[in-house]
């Protein structure tokens, strides 16, 4: 018997015990020193480790795998698809740390047969796909009559071909927008509070640096009530951090944790193109979930607000078995796609409106670079070296490959996640017990 390339093994936090995991044959274990021990050393007086699958015939393991891949592919072929639509790169906001500022500005106005190309597009090139559509930024719902107008009808296109439509929003003008969003069935509308009045205020401010923070709340205030979902995001990093106690209070106050069309996220300040925050601020994604393990401890109740996934520990622990192995973690071409106004089609939200990501048009007319597209379409742990080898792939799946991309010039290579370090604390914060 050989160990088996996919465990998983990685201290506990604040522990002397072991987290063992294998995506593969989906057996996850707490264990002691002693034990991580008597594996590496392919000792098995019990039988256990073999039965868990942490020892293993090579070659029955292989098999698995191949079945395993079979198995992801299948189900990915048949999830639905993300449709993102830029109407606008244009915003209202002047965030001290936007990526898109980077950008080089288009001088043009959504019209009406871009709009729809765009249905036409996508209710041929993904007819019998289950879809749905995020209109996405810049900042979508901008104040005035034409967007007004333009959102009108695109809302109207969406109904005649019932796709559901998801917004995501800076959230200044959310709550004069309600009655519309209310004609479409809406999945969610994602929006962002950096912290409390004060640190929100601090970042995300109009182009005058007015404040935005209590219109913002008022928009969510109006989606709950309303019954749309909320989907409210925080974009941490050094500077607003510590701030994640007093904008989980202040939720909780508000009664936002308690409605059934609330749920949260934290979104992580990094580069991606641009960004205008200086290296310094900026968190790598273990540090930051260091610090999150670290607030939860003194603040139990932000787990009322936010509860962090620490790679699947948290899957694990709501589920009690692991989720399945995770081939690709980037669904570019293949489970989500961008459009934008100018009639452009780009792989994902990481790189719409990003000059040289292009992959094609769908007006005037439409054309695709399909070897560009086969590029992300085939990345998966399979293709990328670096993965082949490597023991936390299941659970990493390769990471971002827009990031790949920007880091190594192409798509193919790994944007790799710190598994080991979030399943430490996972496993202390929602499993040790």
């Amino acid at each position: 018997m050989s160990l088996s390339k996919h465990n998983i093994i990685t201290p506990i936090a604040d522990s002397e015990d072991f987290f063992i995991v294998n995506p593969l044959s989906k057996s996850a274990d707490i264990i002691s020193a002693n034990e991580v021990k008597m594996l590496k050393n392919k000792l098995d007086p019990q039988g256990e480790f073999t039965q868990r699958g942490y020892l293993v015939d090579e070659e029955k393991e292989k098999k698995a795998f191949k079945l395993a891949y079979l198995d992801f592919t299948e189900k990915r072929e048949a999830d639905e698809t993300q449709l993102f639509f830029v109407p606008n790169y244009s915003c209202n906001f002047a965030c001290s740390y936007c990526y898109q500022e980077g950008y080089n500005p288009i001088q043009k106005v959504v019209t009406t047969e871009v709009v729809d190309a765009f249905f036409n597009y996508i209710n041929t090139e993904f007819a019998g796909r289950r879809k749905y559509i995020t209109v996405f930024g810049g900042e979508p719902l901008l104040p005035g009559e034409n967007q007004r107008n333009m959102l009108t009808y695109f809302i109207s296109r969406a109904n005649d071909t019932k796709l559901d439509l998801a917004f995501v929003t800076n959230g200044f003008t959310l709550a004069s927008y309600v009655d519309l969003l209310k004609t479409a069935s809406i999945r969610e509308v994602q929006v962002t509070l950096d912290g409390t009045q004060e640190v929100h205020d601090g970042r995300r401010y109009l182009k005058g640096k007015q404040p935005t923070f209590l219109k913002i709340v008022e928009g969510i205030d109006a989606c709950l009530a309303a019954g749309i979902n909320i989907n409210l995001r925080m974009v941490i990093d050094k500077e607003n951090i510590e701030n994640l106690a007093g904008l989980s209070r202040f939720a909780i106050d508000k009664g936002w944790t308690a409605s059934p069309y609330f749920k949260t996220q934290i979104g992580r300040n990094y580069e991606l193109h641009f960004c205008n925050s200086t290296p310094e601020k900026l968190f790598d994604r273990a540090t930051l979930y260091q610090h999150l393990y670290e607030l939860l401890k003194v603040h139990p109740y932000i787990a009322e607000f936010y509860k962090p996934a620490f790679s699947i520990a948290k899957y694990i622990s709501e589920h009690e078995e692991l989720p399945m192995a995770l081939f690709d973690s980037c669904p570019a071409c293949k489970t989500e796609w961008a459009f934008d106004f100018t009639g452009t089609i780009y792989s994902c939200t990481a790189t719409v409106g990003n000059k040289g990501d292009e992959l094609g048009t769908f007006y005037p007319e439409i054309t695709k670079n399909e070897t560009a597209i086969e590029s992300w379409q085939n990345r998966d742990i399979t293709t990328i070296p670096e993965c082949k080898s490597c023991s936390v792939a299941l659970a990493c799946g390769g990471g971002c490959a827009s990031v790949a991309k920007n880091k190594n010039g192409h798509p193919n290579s790994p944007d790799c996640r710190p598994v080991k370090e979030l399943l430490s604390l996972g496993a202390a914060y929602y499993l040790k017990d």
